[in-house]
Protein backbone atom coordinates (compact mmCIF):
# COMPACT_ATOMS: atom_id res chain seq x y z
CA UNK A 1 0.00 0.00 0.00
CA UNK A 2 1.74 3.16 -0.82
CA UNK A 3 1.99 6.46 1.52
CA UNK A 4 -1.08 8.32 -1.04
CA UNK A 5 -3.39 5.35 -0.66
CA UNK A 6 -2.75 4.81 2.83
CA UNK A 7 -2.89 8.69 3.74
CA UNK A 8 -6.31 8.90 1.73
CA UNK A 9 -7.39 5.71 4.01
CA UNK A 10 -6.72 7.20 6.92
CA UNK A 11 -8.61 10.88 6.11
CA UNK A 12 -11.63 8.67 5.23
CA UNK A 13 -11.89 6.88 8.41
CA UNK A 14 -11.38 9.92 10.56
CA UNK A 15 -13.93 11.79 8.59
CA UNK A 16 -16.42 8.80 9.23
CA UNK A 17 -15.55 9.03 12.47
CA UNK A 18 -16.06 12.86 13.32
CA UNK A 19 -19.17 12.23 10.63
CA UNK A 20 -20.79 9.82 13.37
CA UNK A 21 -19.77 12.02 16.24
CA UNK A 22 -21.60 14.91 14.97
CA UNK A 23 -24.65 12.51 13.78
CA UNK A 24 -24.84 11.41 17.67
CA UNK A 25 -23.90 14.38 19.38
CA UNK A 26 -26.94 16.18 17.32
CA UNK A 27 -29.31 13.31 17.90
CA UNK A 28 -28.28 13.44 21.91
CA UNK A 29 -28.82 17.07 21.82
CA UNK A 30 -32.23 16.77 20.24
CA UNK A 31 -33.31 14.21 22.92
CA UNK A 32 -32.47 16.76 25.46
CA UNK A 33 -34.15 19.41 24.22
CA UNK A 34 -37.55 17.29 23.54
CA UNK A 35 -37.73 16.39 27.66
CA UNK A 36 -40.91 17.87 28.77
CA UNK A 37 -40.71 20.99 31.43
CA UNK A 38 -41.83 19.94 35.24
CA UNK A 39 -45.22 20.75 35.81
CA UNK A 40 -46.73 22.22 38.65
CA UNK A 41 -49.41 20.79 40.28
CA UNK A 42 -51.76 22.48 41.88
CA UNK A 43 -51.83 22.17 45.95
CA UNK A 44 -54.90 19.68 47.53
CA UNK A 45 -57.89 21.44 47.90
CA UNK A 46 -58.46 22.86 51.55
CA UNK A 47 -61.51 20.68 53.80
CA UNK A 48 -64.61 23.06 53.79
CA UNK A 49 -66.25 23.87 57.56
CA UNK A 50 -68.98 20.90 57.87
CA UNK A 51 -69.47 22.04 61.29
CA UNK A 52 -73.17 23.52 61.40
CA UNK A 53 -74.06 21.13 59.38
CA UNK A 54 -73.40 18.15 61.76
CA UNK A 55 -74.96 20.05 64.52
CA UNK A 56 -78.51 20.48 62.55
CA UNK A 57 -80.14 17.75 63.61
CA UNK A 58 -81.07 18.18 67.25
CA UNK A 59 -82.41 21.74 65.86
CA UNK A 60 -84.56 20.00 63.57
CA UNK A 61 -85.49 17.71 66.78
CA UNK A 62 -86.94 20.35 68.97
CA UNK A 63 -89.31 22.30 66.21
CA UNK A 64 -91.82 20.05 67.50
CA UNK A 65 -91.46 20.07 70.84
CA UNK A 66 -94.73 20.20 72.89
CA UNK A 67 -95.23 22.04 75.96
CA UNK A 68 -94.70 20.30 78.99
CA UNK A 69 -96.63 22.42 81.48
CA UNK A 70 -99.92 24.57 81.39
CA UNK A 71 -103.51 25.25 82.08
CA UNK A 72 -106.27 23.66 80.62
CA UNK A 73 -107.23 26.58 78.83
CA UNK A 74 -103.63 26.61 77.45
CA UNK A 75 -103.58 22.34 76.37
CA UNK A 76 -107.19 23.00 74.96
CA UNK A 77 -106.00 25.98 72.76
CA UNK A 78 -102.73 23.67 72.24
CA UNK A 79 -104.60 20.55 71.18
CA UNK A 80 -106.66 22.72 68.87
CA UNK A 81 -104.02 24.36 67.09
CA UNK A 82 -101.80 21.07 66.50
CA UNK A 83 -104.66 19.35 64.65
CA UNK A 84 -104.36 22.27 62.35
CA UNK A 85 -100.59 22.45 61.99
CA UNK A 86 -99.07 19.29 63.56
CA UNK A 87 -100.06 17.26 60.07
CA UNK A 88 -97.80 20.02 57.96
CA UNK A 89 -94.91 20.31 60.44
CA UNK A 90 -94.63 16.67 61.29
CA UNK A 91 -94.03 16.39 56.99
CA UNK A 92 -91.50 19.37 57.44
CA UNK A 93 -90.06 17.56 60.43
CA UNK A 94 -89.32 14.48 58.13
CA UNK A 95 -88.19 16.40 55.26
CA UNK A 96 -85.74 18.67 57.35
CA UNK A 97 -84.21 15.30 59.25
CA UNK A 98 -83.62 14.04 55.73
CA UNK A 99 -81.84 16.90 54.13
CA UNK A 100 -79.62 16.88 57.18
CA UNK A 101 -78.75 13.38 56.84
CA UNK A 102 -78.14 13.82 53.26
CA UNK A 103 -76.11 16.93 53.67
CA UNK A 104 -74.45 14.75 56.70
CA UNK A 105 -73.36 11.91 54.21
CA UNK A 106 -72.47 14.18 51.40
CA UNK A 107 -70.09 15.96 53.76
CA UNK A 108 -68.28 12.82 54.54
CA UNK A 109 -67.58 11.31 50.88
CA UNK A 110 -66.58 15.12 50.13
CA UNK A 111 -63.78 14.69 52.63
CA UNK A 112 -62.74 11.65 51.30
CA UNK A 113 -62.76 12.83 48.06
CA UNK A 114 -60.59 16.07 49.25
CA UNK A 115 -58.58 13.20 50.97
CA UNK A 116 -58.13 11.33 47.65
CA UNK A 117 -57.66 14.34 45.35
CA UNK A 118 -54.80 15.52 47.90
CA UNK A 119 -53.11 11.64 47.85
CA UNK A 120 -53.20 11.84 43.78
CA UNK A 121 -51.74 14.91 43.62
CA UNK A 122 -48.91 14.26 45.64
CA UNK A 123 -48.14 10.83 43.98
CA UNK A 124 -48.05 12.74 41.04
CA UNK A 125 -45.52 14.91 41.55
CA UNK A 126 -43.37 11.98 43.30
CA UNK A 127 -43.70 10.66 40.00
CA UNK A 128 -43.12 13.18 37.78
CA UNK A 129 -39.75 14.29 39.76
CA UNK A 130 -38.98 10.62 39.34
CA UNK A 131 -39.58 10.78 35.62
CA UNK A 132 -37.75 14.15 35.40
CA UNK A 133 -34.74 11.98 37.29
CA UNK A 134 -34.69 9.16 34.90
CA UNK A 135 -34.48 11.55 32.14
CA UNK A 136 -31.51 13.02 33.81
CA UNK A 137 -29.77 9.74 34.39
CA UNK A 138 -30.75 8.87 31.00
CA UNK A 139 -29.03 11.75 29.11
CA UNK A 140 -26.22 10.76 31.58
CA UNK A 141 -26.17 7.47 30.15
CA UNK A 142 -25.87 8.09 26.91
CA UNK A 143 -23.21 10.60 27.17
CA UNK A 144 -21.49 7.66 28.08
CA UNK A 145 -22.00 4.95 25.20
CA UNK A 146 -18.84 6.72 22.84
CA UNK A 147 -16.23 6.29 26.03
CA UNK A 148 -17.29 3.22 26.88
CA UNK A 149 -17.64 1.70 23.61
CA UNK A 150 -13.91 3.66 22.58
CA UNK A 151 -12.17 2.10 25.67
CA UNK A 152 -14.47 -1.84 24.53
CA UNK A 153 -12.33 -1.05 21.20
CA UNK A 154 -9.28 -0.58 23.17
CA UNK A 155 -9.44 -3.72 25.25
CA UNK A 156 -10.42 -6.28 22.36
CA UNK A 157 -7.50 -4.53 20.13
CA UNK A 158 -5.19 -4.26 23.28
CA UNK A 159 -4.29 -8.03 23.58
CA UNK A 160 -3.75 -8.39 19.33
CA UNK A 161 -1.62 -5.35 19.91
CA UNK A 162 0.94 -6.77 23.12
CA UNK A 163 1.70 -9.35 20.83
CA UNK A 164 2.06 -7.38 17.98
CA UNK A 165 4.41 -5.21 19.91
CA UNK A 166 6.06 -7.85 21.33
CA UNK A 167 6.91 -9.01 18.18
CA UNK A 168 8.09 -6.03 16.66
CA UNK A 169 10.44 -5.23 19.96
CA UNK A 170 11.92 -9.60 18.75
CA UNK A 171 12.51 -8.40 15.56
CA UNK A 172 14.58 -5.49 16.39
CA UNK A 173 16.77 -7.33 18.93
CA UNK A 174 17.38 -10.17 16.19
CA UNK A 175 18.21 -7.61 13.55
CA UNK A 176 20.51 -5.76 16.82
CA UNK A 177 22.06 -9.33 17.37
CA UNK A 178 22.57 -9.71 13.44
CA UNK A 179 24.37 -6.74 13.03
CA UNK A 180 26.70 -6.89 15.74
CA UNK A 181 27.54 -10.04 14.15
CA UNK A 182 28.16 -8.71 10.59
CA UNK A 183 30.38 -6.18 12.83
CA UNK A 184 32.30 -8.57 14.47
CA UNK A 185 32.52 -10.59 10.75
CA UNK A 186 33.88 -7.38 9.63
CA UNK A 187 36.35 -6.97 12.10
CA UNK A 188 37.83 -10.41 12.10
CA UNK A 189 38.07 -10.03 8.22
CA UNK A 190 40.06 -7.38 9.02
CA UNK A 191 42.19 -9.00 12.21
CA UNK A 192 45.69 -10.99 11.70
CA UNK A 193 45.71 -14.84 10.39
CA UNK A 194 45.79 -16.05 13.93
CA UNK A 195 42.69 -14.02 15.23
CA UNK A 196 40.23 -14.72 12.23
CA UNK A 197 41.48 -18.51 12.97
CA UNK A 198 40.32 -18.36 16.46
CA UNK A 199 36.73 -16.75 15.71
CA UNK A 200 35.95 -19.52 13.17
CA UNK A 201 36.99 -21.95 15.46
CA UNK A 202 35.06 -20.38 18.28
CA UNK A 203 31.91 -20.78 15.61
CA UNK A 204 32.47 -23.87 14.85
CA UNK A 205 32.75 -25.24 18.28
CA UNK A 206 29.42 -23.29 18.51
CA UNK A 207 26.52 -25.70 19.39
CA UNK A 208 23.80 -26.14 16.59
CA UNK A 209 20.28 -27.75 17.13
CA UNK A 210 20.32 -31.04 15.23
CA UNK A 211 16.76 -29.98 13.79
CA UNK A 212 18.35 -26.56 12.58
CA UNK A 213 18.54 -26.84 8.54
CA UNK A 214 19.10 -23.29 7.69
CA UNK A 215 22.59 -21.05 8.26
CA UNK A 216 22.99 -20.19 12.19
CA UNK A 217 22.80 -16.01 10.95
CA UNK A 218 19.06 -16.70 9.59
CA UNK A 219 18.22 -19.13 12.48
CA UNK A 220 19.17 -16.22 14.83
CA UNK A 221 16.75 -14.20 13.28
CA UNK A 222 14.29 -16.06 12.86
CA UNK A 223 14.24 -17.12 16.30
CA UNK A 224 12.24 -15.10 17.73
CA UNK A 225 8.84 -16.36 16.05
CA UNK A 226 9.07 -19.41 18.27
CA UNK A 227 9.51 -17.56 21.54
CA UNK A 228 6.15 -15.70 20.50
CA UNK A 229 4.21 -18.87 19.30
CA UNK A 230 5.01 -19.71 22.87
CA UNK A 231 3.55 -17.04 24.49
CA UNK A 232 0.44 -17.18 22.21
CA UNK A 233 -0.30 -20.74 22.54
CA UNK A 234 1.44 -22.62 24.95
CA UNK A 235 -0.56 -19.74 28.14
CA UNK A 236 1.23 -17.21 30.83
CA UNK A 237 4.05 -18.04 32.90
CA UNK A 238 1.90 -18.13 35.92
CA UNK A 239 0.14 -20.88 33.95
CA UNK A 240 2.86 -22.64 32.81
CA UNK A 241 4.54 -22.20 36.62
CA UNK A 242 1.33 -23.69 38.09
CA UNK A 243 1.56 -26.66 35.80
CA UNK A 244 5.05 -27.73 36.53
CA UNK A 245 5.24 -26.96 40.03
CA UNK A 246 4.35 -30.49 40.28
CA UNK A 247 7.63 -31.44 39.39
CA UNK A 248 9.31 -30.47 42.19
CA UNK A 249 8.82 -33.47 44.99
CA UNK A 250 11.09 -35.49 42.26
CA UNK A 251 13.36 -33.63 42.55
CA UNK A 252 13.86 -32.75 45.99
CA UNK A 253 16.96 -32.31 47.69
CA UNK A 254 19.06 -32.84 43.92
CA UNK A 255 21.67 -30.82 42.26
CA UNK A 256 23.05 -30.43 38.70
CA UNK A 257 19.31 -30.83 37.50
CA UNK A 258 19.15 -30.48 33.83
CA UNK A 259 16.34 -29.13 32.24
CA UNK A 260 16.08 -29.39 28.07
CA UNK A 261 14.04 -27.17 26.50
CA UNK A 262 13.83 -24.45 29.23
CA UNK A 263 12.22 -22.39 26.93
CA UNK A 264 11.40 -19.07 28.72
CA UNK A 265 12.32 -20.90 32.12
CA UNK A 266 9.55 -20.85 34.02
CA UNK A 267 10.80 -24.48 35.76
CA UNK A 268 14.36 -22.56 36.51
CA UNK A 269 12.78 -20.29 38.55
CA UNK A 270 10.73 -23.05 40.47
CA UNK A 271 13.82 -24.76 40.84
CA UNK A 272 15.56 -21.95 41.89
CA UNK A 273 13.02 -20.78 44.39
CA UNK A 274 12.80 -24.38 45.80
CA UNK A 275 16.61 -24.57 46.41
CA UNK A 276 17.40 -27.22 43.71
CA UNK A 277 20.78 -26.81 41.50
CA UNK A 278 19.61 -26.52 38.04
CA UNK A 279 20.47 -25.37 34.23
CA UNK A 280 19.15 -25.28 31.46
CA UNK A 281 19.93 -25.61 27.72
CA UNK A 282 17.37 -24.73 24.71
CA UNK A 283 18.42 -25.02 20.67
CA UNK A 284 16.61 -21.57 20.69
CA UNK A 285 19.01 -18.70 21.07
CA UNK A 286 16.25 -16.27 21.78
CA UNK A 287 14.65 -18.55 24.40
CA UNK A 288 18.02 -19.31 26.05
CA UNK A 289 18.58 -15.56 26.34
CA UNK A 290 15.86 -15.23 28.08
CA UNK A 291 16.67 -16.78 30.91
CA UNK A 292 19.85 -15.56 31.03
CA UNK A 293 18.16 -12.00 31.13
CA UNK A 294 15.95 -13.44 34.24
CA UNK A 295 19.53 -14.58 36.00
CA UNK A 296 18.82 -18.39 35.45
CA UNK A 297 21.81 -20.16 34.33
CA UNK A 298 20.99 -21.28 30.38
CA UNK A 299 22.76 -21.82 27.11
CA UNK A 300 22.40 -22.18 23.79
CA UNK A 301 22.62 -25.71 23.00
CA UNK A 302 21.87 -28.64 21.14
CA UNK A 303 20.27 -31.13 23.28
CA UNK A 304 22.29 -34.88 22.18
CA UNK A 305 25.63 -32.47 21.42
CA UNK A 306 25.58 -31.38 24.96
CA UNK A 307 24.53 -34.35 26.60
CA UNK A 308 27.44 -36.42 24.76
CA UNK A 309 29.77 -33.97 26.76
CA UNK A 310 28.72 -34.60 30.13
CA UNK A 311 30.94 -36.70 32.08
CA UNK A 312 29.31 -39.48 32.90
CA UNK A 313 27.31 -40.29 35.81
CA UNK A 314 27.75 -36.25 36.34
CA UNK A 315 23.89 -34.92 36.40
CA UNK A 316 21.31 -35.18 39.66
CA UNK A 317 18.30 -35.29 37.40
CA UNK A 318 17.30 -34.47 33.73
CA UNK A 319 13.67 -32.88 32.56
CA UNK A 320 12.33 -32.39 29.17
CA UNK A 321 8.62 -30.76 28.88
CA UNK A 322 7.17 -30.87 25.64
CA UNK A 323 10.65 -31.49 24.12
CA UNK A 324 10.83 -34.86 22.99
CA UNK A 325 8.23 -34.65 20.18
CA UNK A 326 10.34 -32.59 18.61
CA UNK A 327 12.91 -35.25 17.99
CA UNK A 328 13.29 -38.02 15.04
CA UNK A 329 13.66 -41.57 15.99
CA UNK A 330 17.02 -41.84 15.57
CA UNK A 331 17.90 -38.99 17.36
CA UNK A 332 15.18 -39.43 20.48
CA UNK A 333 16.81 -43.11 21.05
CA UNK A 334 20.62 -41.28 20.89
CA UNK A 335 18.79 -38.63 23.40
CA UNK A 336 18.37 -41.36 25.85
CA UNK A 337 21.01 -43.65 25.39
CA UNK A 338 23.36 -40.38 26.37
CA UNK A 339 21.03 -38.86 29.28
CA UNK A 340 21.42 -42.68 30.70
CA UNK A 341 25.13 -42.49 31.31
CA UNK A 342 25.47 -38.94 31.81
CA UNK A 343 22.83 -39.31 34.78
CA UNK A 344 23.91 -40.52 38.23
CA UNK A 345 22.86 -43.81 39.53
CA UNK A 346 19.27 -43.47 41.18
CA UNK A 347 18.65 -39.96 39.69
CA UNK A 348 15.36 -39.26 38.19
CA UNK A 349 14.25 -38.85 34.41
CA UNK A 350 11.18 -36.90 33.67
CA UNK A 351 10.10 -36.28 29.89
CA UNK A 352 6.44 -34.93 29.32
CA UNK A 353 4.65 -34.35 26.14
CA UNK A 354 1.72 -34.41 24.32
CA UNK A 355 -1.06 -37.48 24.43
CA UNK A 356 -1.73 -38.47 20.91
CA UNK A 357 -3.84 -40.99 22.36
CA UNK A 358 -5.79 -38.08 23.02
CA UNK A 359 -7.76 -36.67 19.77
CA UNK A 360 -8.40 -33.51 21.01
CA UNK A 361 -4.93 -33.24 22.26
CA UNK A 362 -3.25 -34.45 18.70
CA UNK A 363 -5.46 -32.62 16.63
CA UNK A 364 -5.65 -28.97 18.67
CA UNK A 365 -1.90 -28.94 20.21
CA UNK A 366 0.42 -31.45 18.54
CA UNK A 367 -0.69 -30.20 14.87
CA UNK A 368 -0.42 -26.66 15.83
CA UNK A 369 3.03 -26.61 16.27
CA UNK A 370 5.51 -27.07 13.08
CA UNK A 371 8.38 -27.63 14.32
CA UNK A 372 6.71 -31.00 16.01
CA UNK A 373 8.30 -34.23 14.59
CA UNK A 374 6.93 -37.33 15.68
CA UNK A 375 4.31 -38.20 18.08
CA UNK A 376 4.99 -40.28 20.72
CA UNK A 377 2.52 -42.69 22.06
CA UNK A 378 3.15 -43.26 25.52
CA UNK A 379 3.55 -47.00 25.47
CA UNK A 380 6.20 -46.72 22.87
CA UNK A 381 7.74 -43.65 24.87
CA UNK A 382 8.26 -46.34 28.00
CA UNK A 383 9.52 -49.21 25.97
CA UNK A 384 12.47 -46.33 24.54
CA UNK A 385 12.78 -45.69 27.80
CA UNK A 386 13.31 -49.44 29.19
CA UNK A 387 15.27 -50.81 26.95
CA UNK A 388 17.91 -47.56 27.31
CA UNK A 389 18.33 -49.08 30.63
CA UNK A 390 16.08 -46.99 32.63
CA UNK A 391 14.22 -48.65 35.52
CA UNK A 392 10.75 -47.95 37.34
CA UNK A 393 9.52 -46.24 34.35
CA UNK A 394 5.93 -45.56 34.37
CA UNK A 395 3.31 -43.12 32.80
CA UNK A 396 1.65 -40.66 34.37
CA UNK A 397 -1.46 -38.61 32.49
CA UNK A 398 -2.21 -34.79 33.44
CA UNK A 399 -3.95 -31.76 32.45
CA UNK A 400 -7.33 -33.90 31.47
CA UNK A 401 -9.82 -32.46 29.45
CA UNK A 402 -12.16 -30.31 30.44
CA UNK A 403 -15.47 -31.66 31.23
CA UNK A 404 -17.38 -28.94 29.13
CA UNK A 405 -15.27 -30.69 26.00
CA UNK A 406 -16.43 -33.75 26.50
CA UNK A 407 -19.04 -35.67 25.58
CA UNK A 408 -21.95 -35.22 27.70
CA UNK A 409 -23.89 -38.44 29.48
CA UNK A 410 -27.58 -38.71 28.89
CA UNK A 411 -29.41 -38.23 32.52
CA UNK A 412 -32.60 -40.17 31.97
CA UNK A 413 -35.54 -40.21 35.03
CA UNK A 414 -35.60 -43.32 36.61
CA UNK A 415 -39.23 -44.71 35.55
CA UNK A 416 -38.78 -44.83 31.69
CA UNK A 417 -39.90 -47.62 29.62
CA UNK A 418 -37.40 -50.67 29.52
CA UNK A 419 -36.43 -50.47 25.88
CA UNK A 420 -36.04 -46.59 26.04
CA UNK A 421 -33.34 -47.17 29.20
CA UNK A 422 -31.53 -49.74 26.81
CA UNK A 423 -30.87 -46.98 24.49
CA UNK A 424 -29.98 -44.57 27.16
CA UNK A 425 -27.71 -47.18 28.44
CA UNK A 426 -26.02 -47.94 25.25
CA UNK A 427 -25.13 -44.52 24.24
CA UNK A 428 -24.02 -43.28 27.49
CA UNK A 429 -21.58 -46.55 27.44
CA UNK A 430 -20.49 -45.12 23.76
CA UNK A 431 -20.10 -41.81 25.29
CA UNK A 432 -17.53 -42.82 27.75
CA UNK A 433 -15.78 -45.37 25.33
CA UNK A 434 -15.49 -42.45 22.85
CA UNK A 435 -14.74 -40.05 25.84
CA UNK A 436 -11.88 -42.58 26.59
CA UNK A 437 -10.42 -42.34 23.47
CA UNK A 438 -10.87 -39.09 22.21
CA UNK A 439 -10.83 -36.67 25.26
CA UNK A 440 -8.80 -38.18 27.70
CA UNK A 441 -5.72 -36.08 28.93
CA UNK A 442 -4.11 -33.40 26.84
CA UNK A 443 -0.48 -34.59 28.23
CA UNK A 444 1.41 -37.62 29.85
CA UNK A 445 4.78 -37.63 31.91
CA UNK A 446 6.95 -40.95 31.69
CA UNK A 447 8.99 -40.31 34.77
CA UNK A 448 12.04 -43.41 35.29
CA UNK A 449 15.39 -43.78 37.51
CA UNK A 450 18.56 -44.02 36.56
Amino acid sequence: MSDSTLTDLMTRLEQERLEADRRYNDALTALDRALPAAIDLPAPPALGDDRKVSDSRPDVDRILERPAEGGFLTRRIHRAVWRVVGPALERQQRFNASVVDHLNRTVAAERDARAATGALTDATRRHLDALQAFHSRLIQYLQQITPYIDTKNRALGGAELREQIALANERTLSLKREMERLARLDASTASPPGAASTSASATVNAPVSASQTATPATADREAFKYLGFEDRFRGSREDIRRRQADYLPIFAGASEVLDVGCGRGELLELFRDAGIGARGIDANERMASVCVERGLRAEQADALGYLSAQPDASLGGLIAIQVVEHFQPDYLMAFLEAAYHALRPGAPLVLETINPACWMAFFETYLRDLTHARPLHPDTLRFLVEASGFMEAHVTFRAPVREEDRLPRIEAPAAIDASVRAVVDALNAHADRLNTRLFSSMDYALIARR
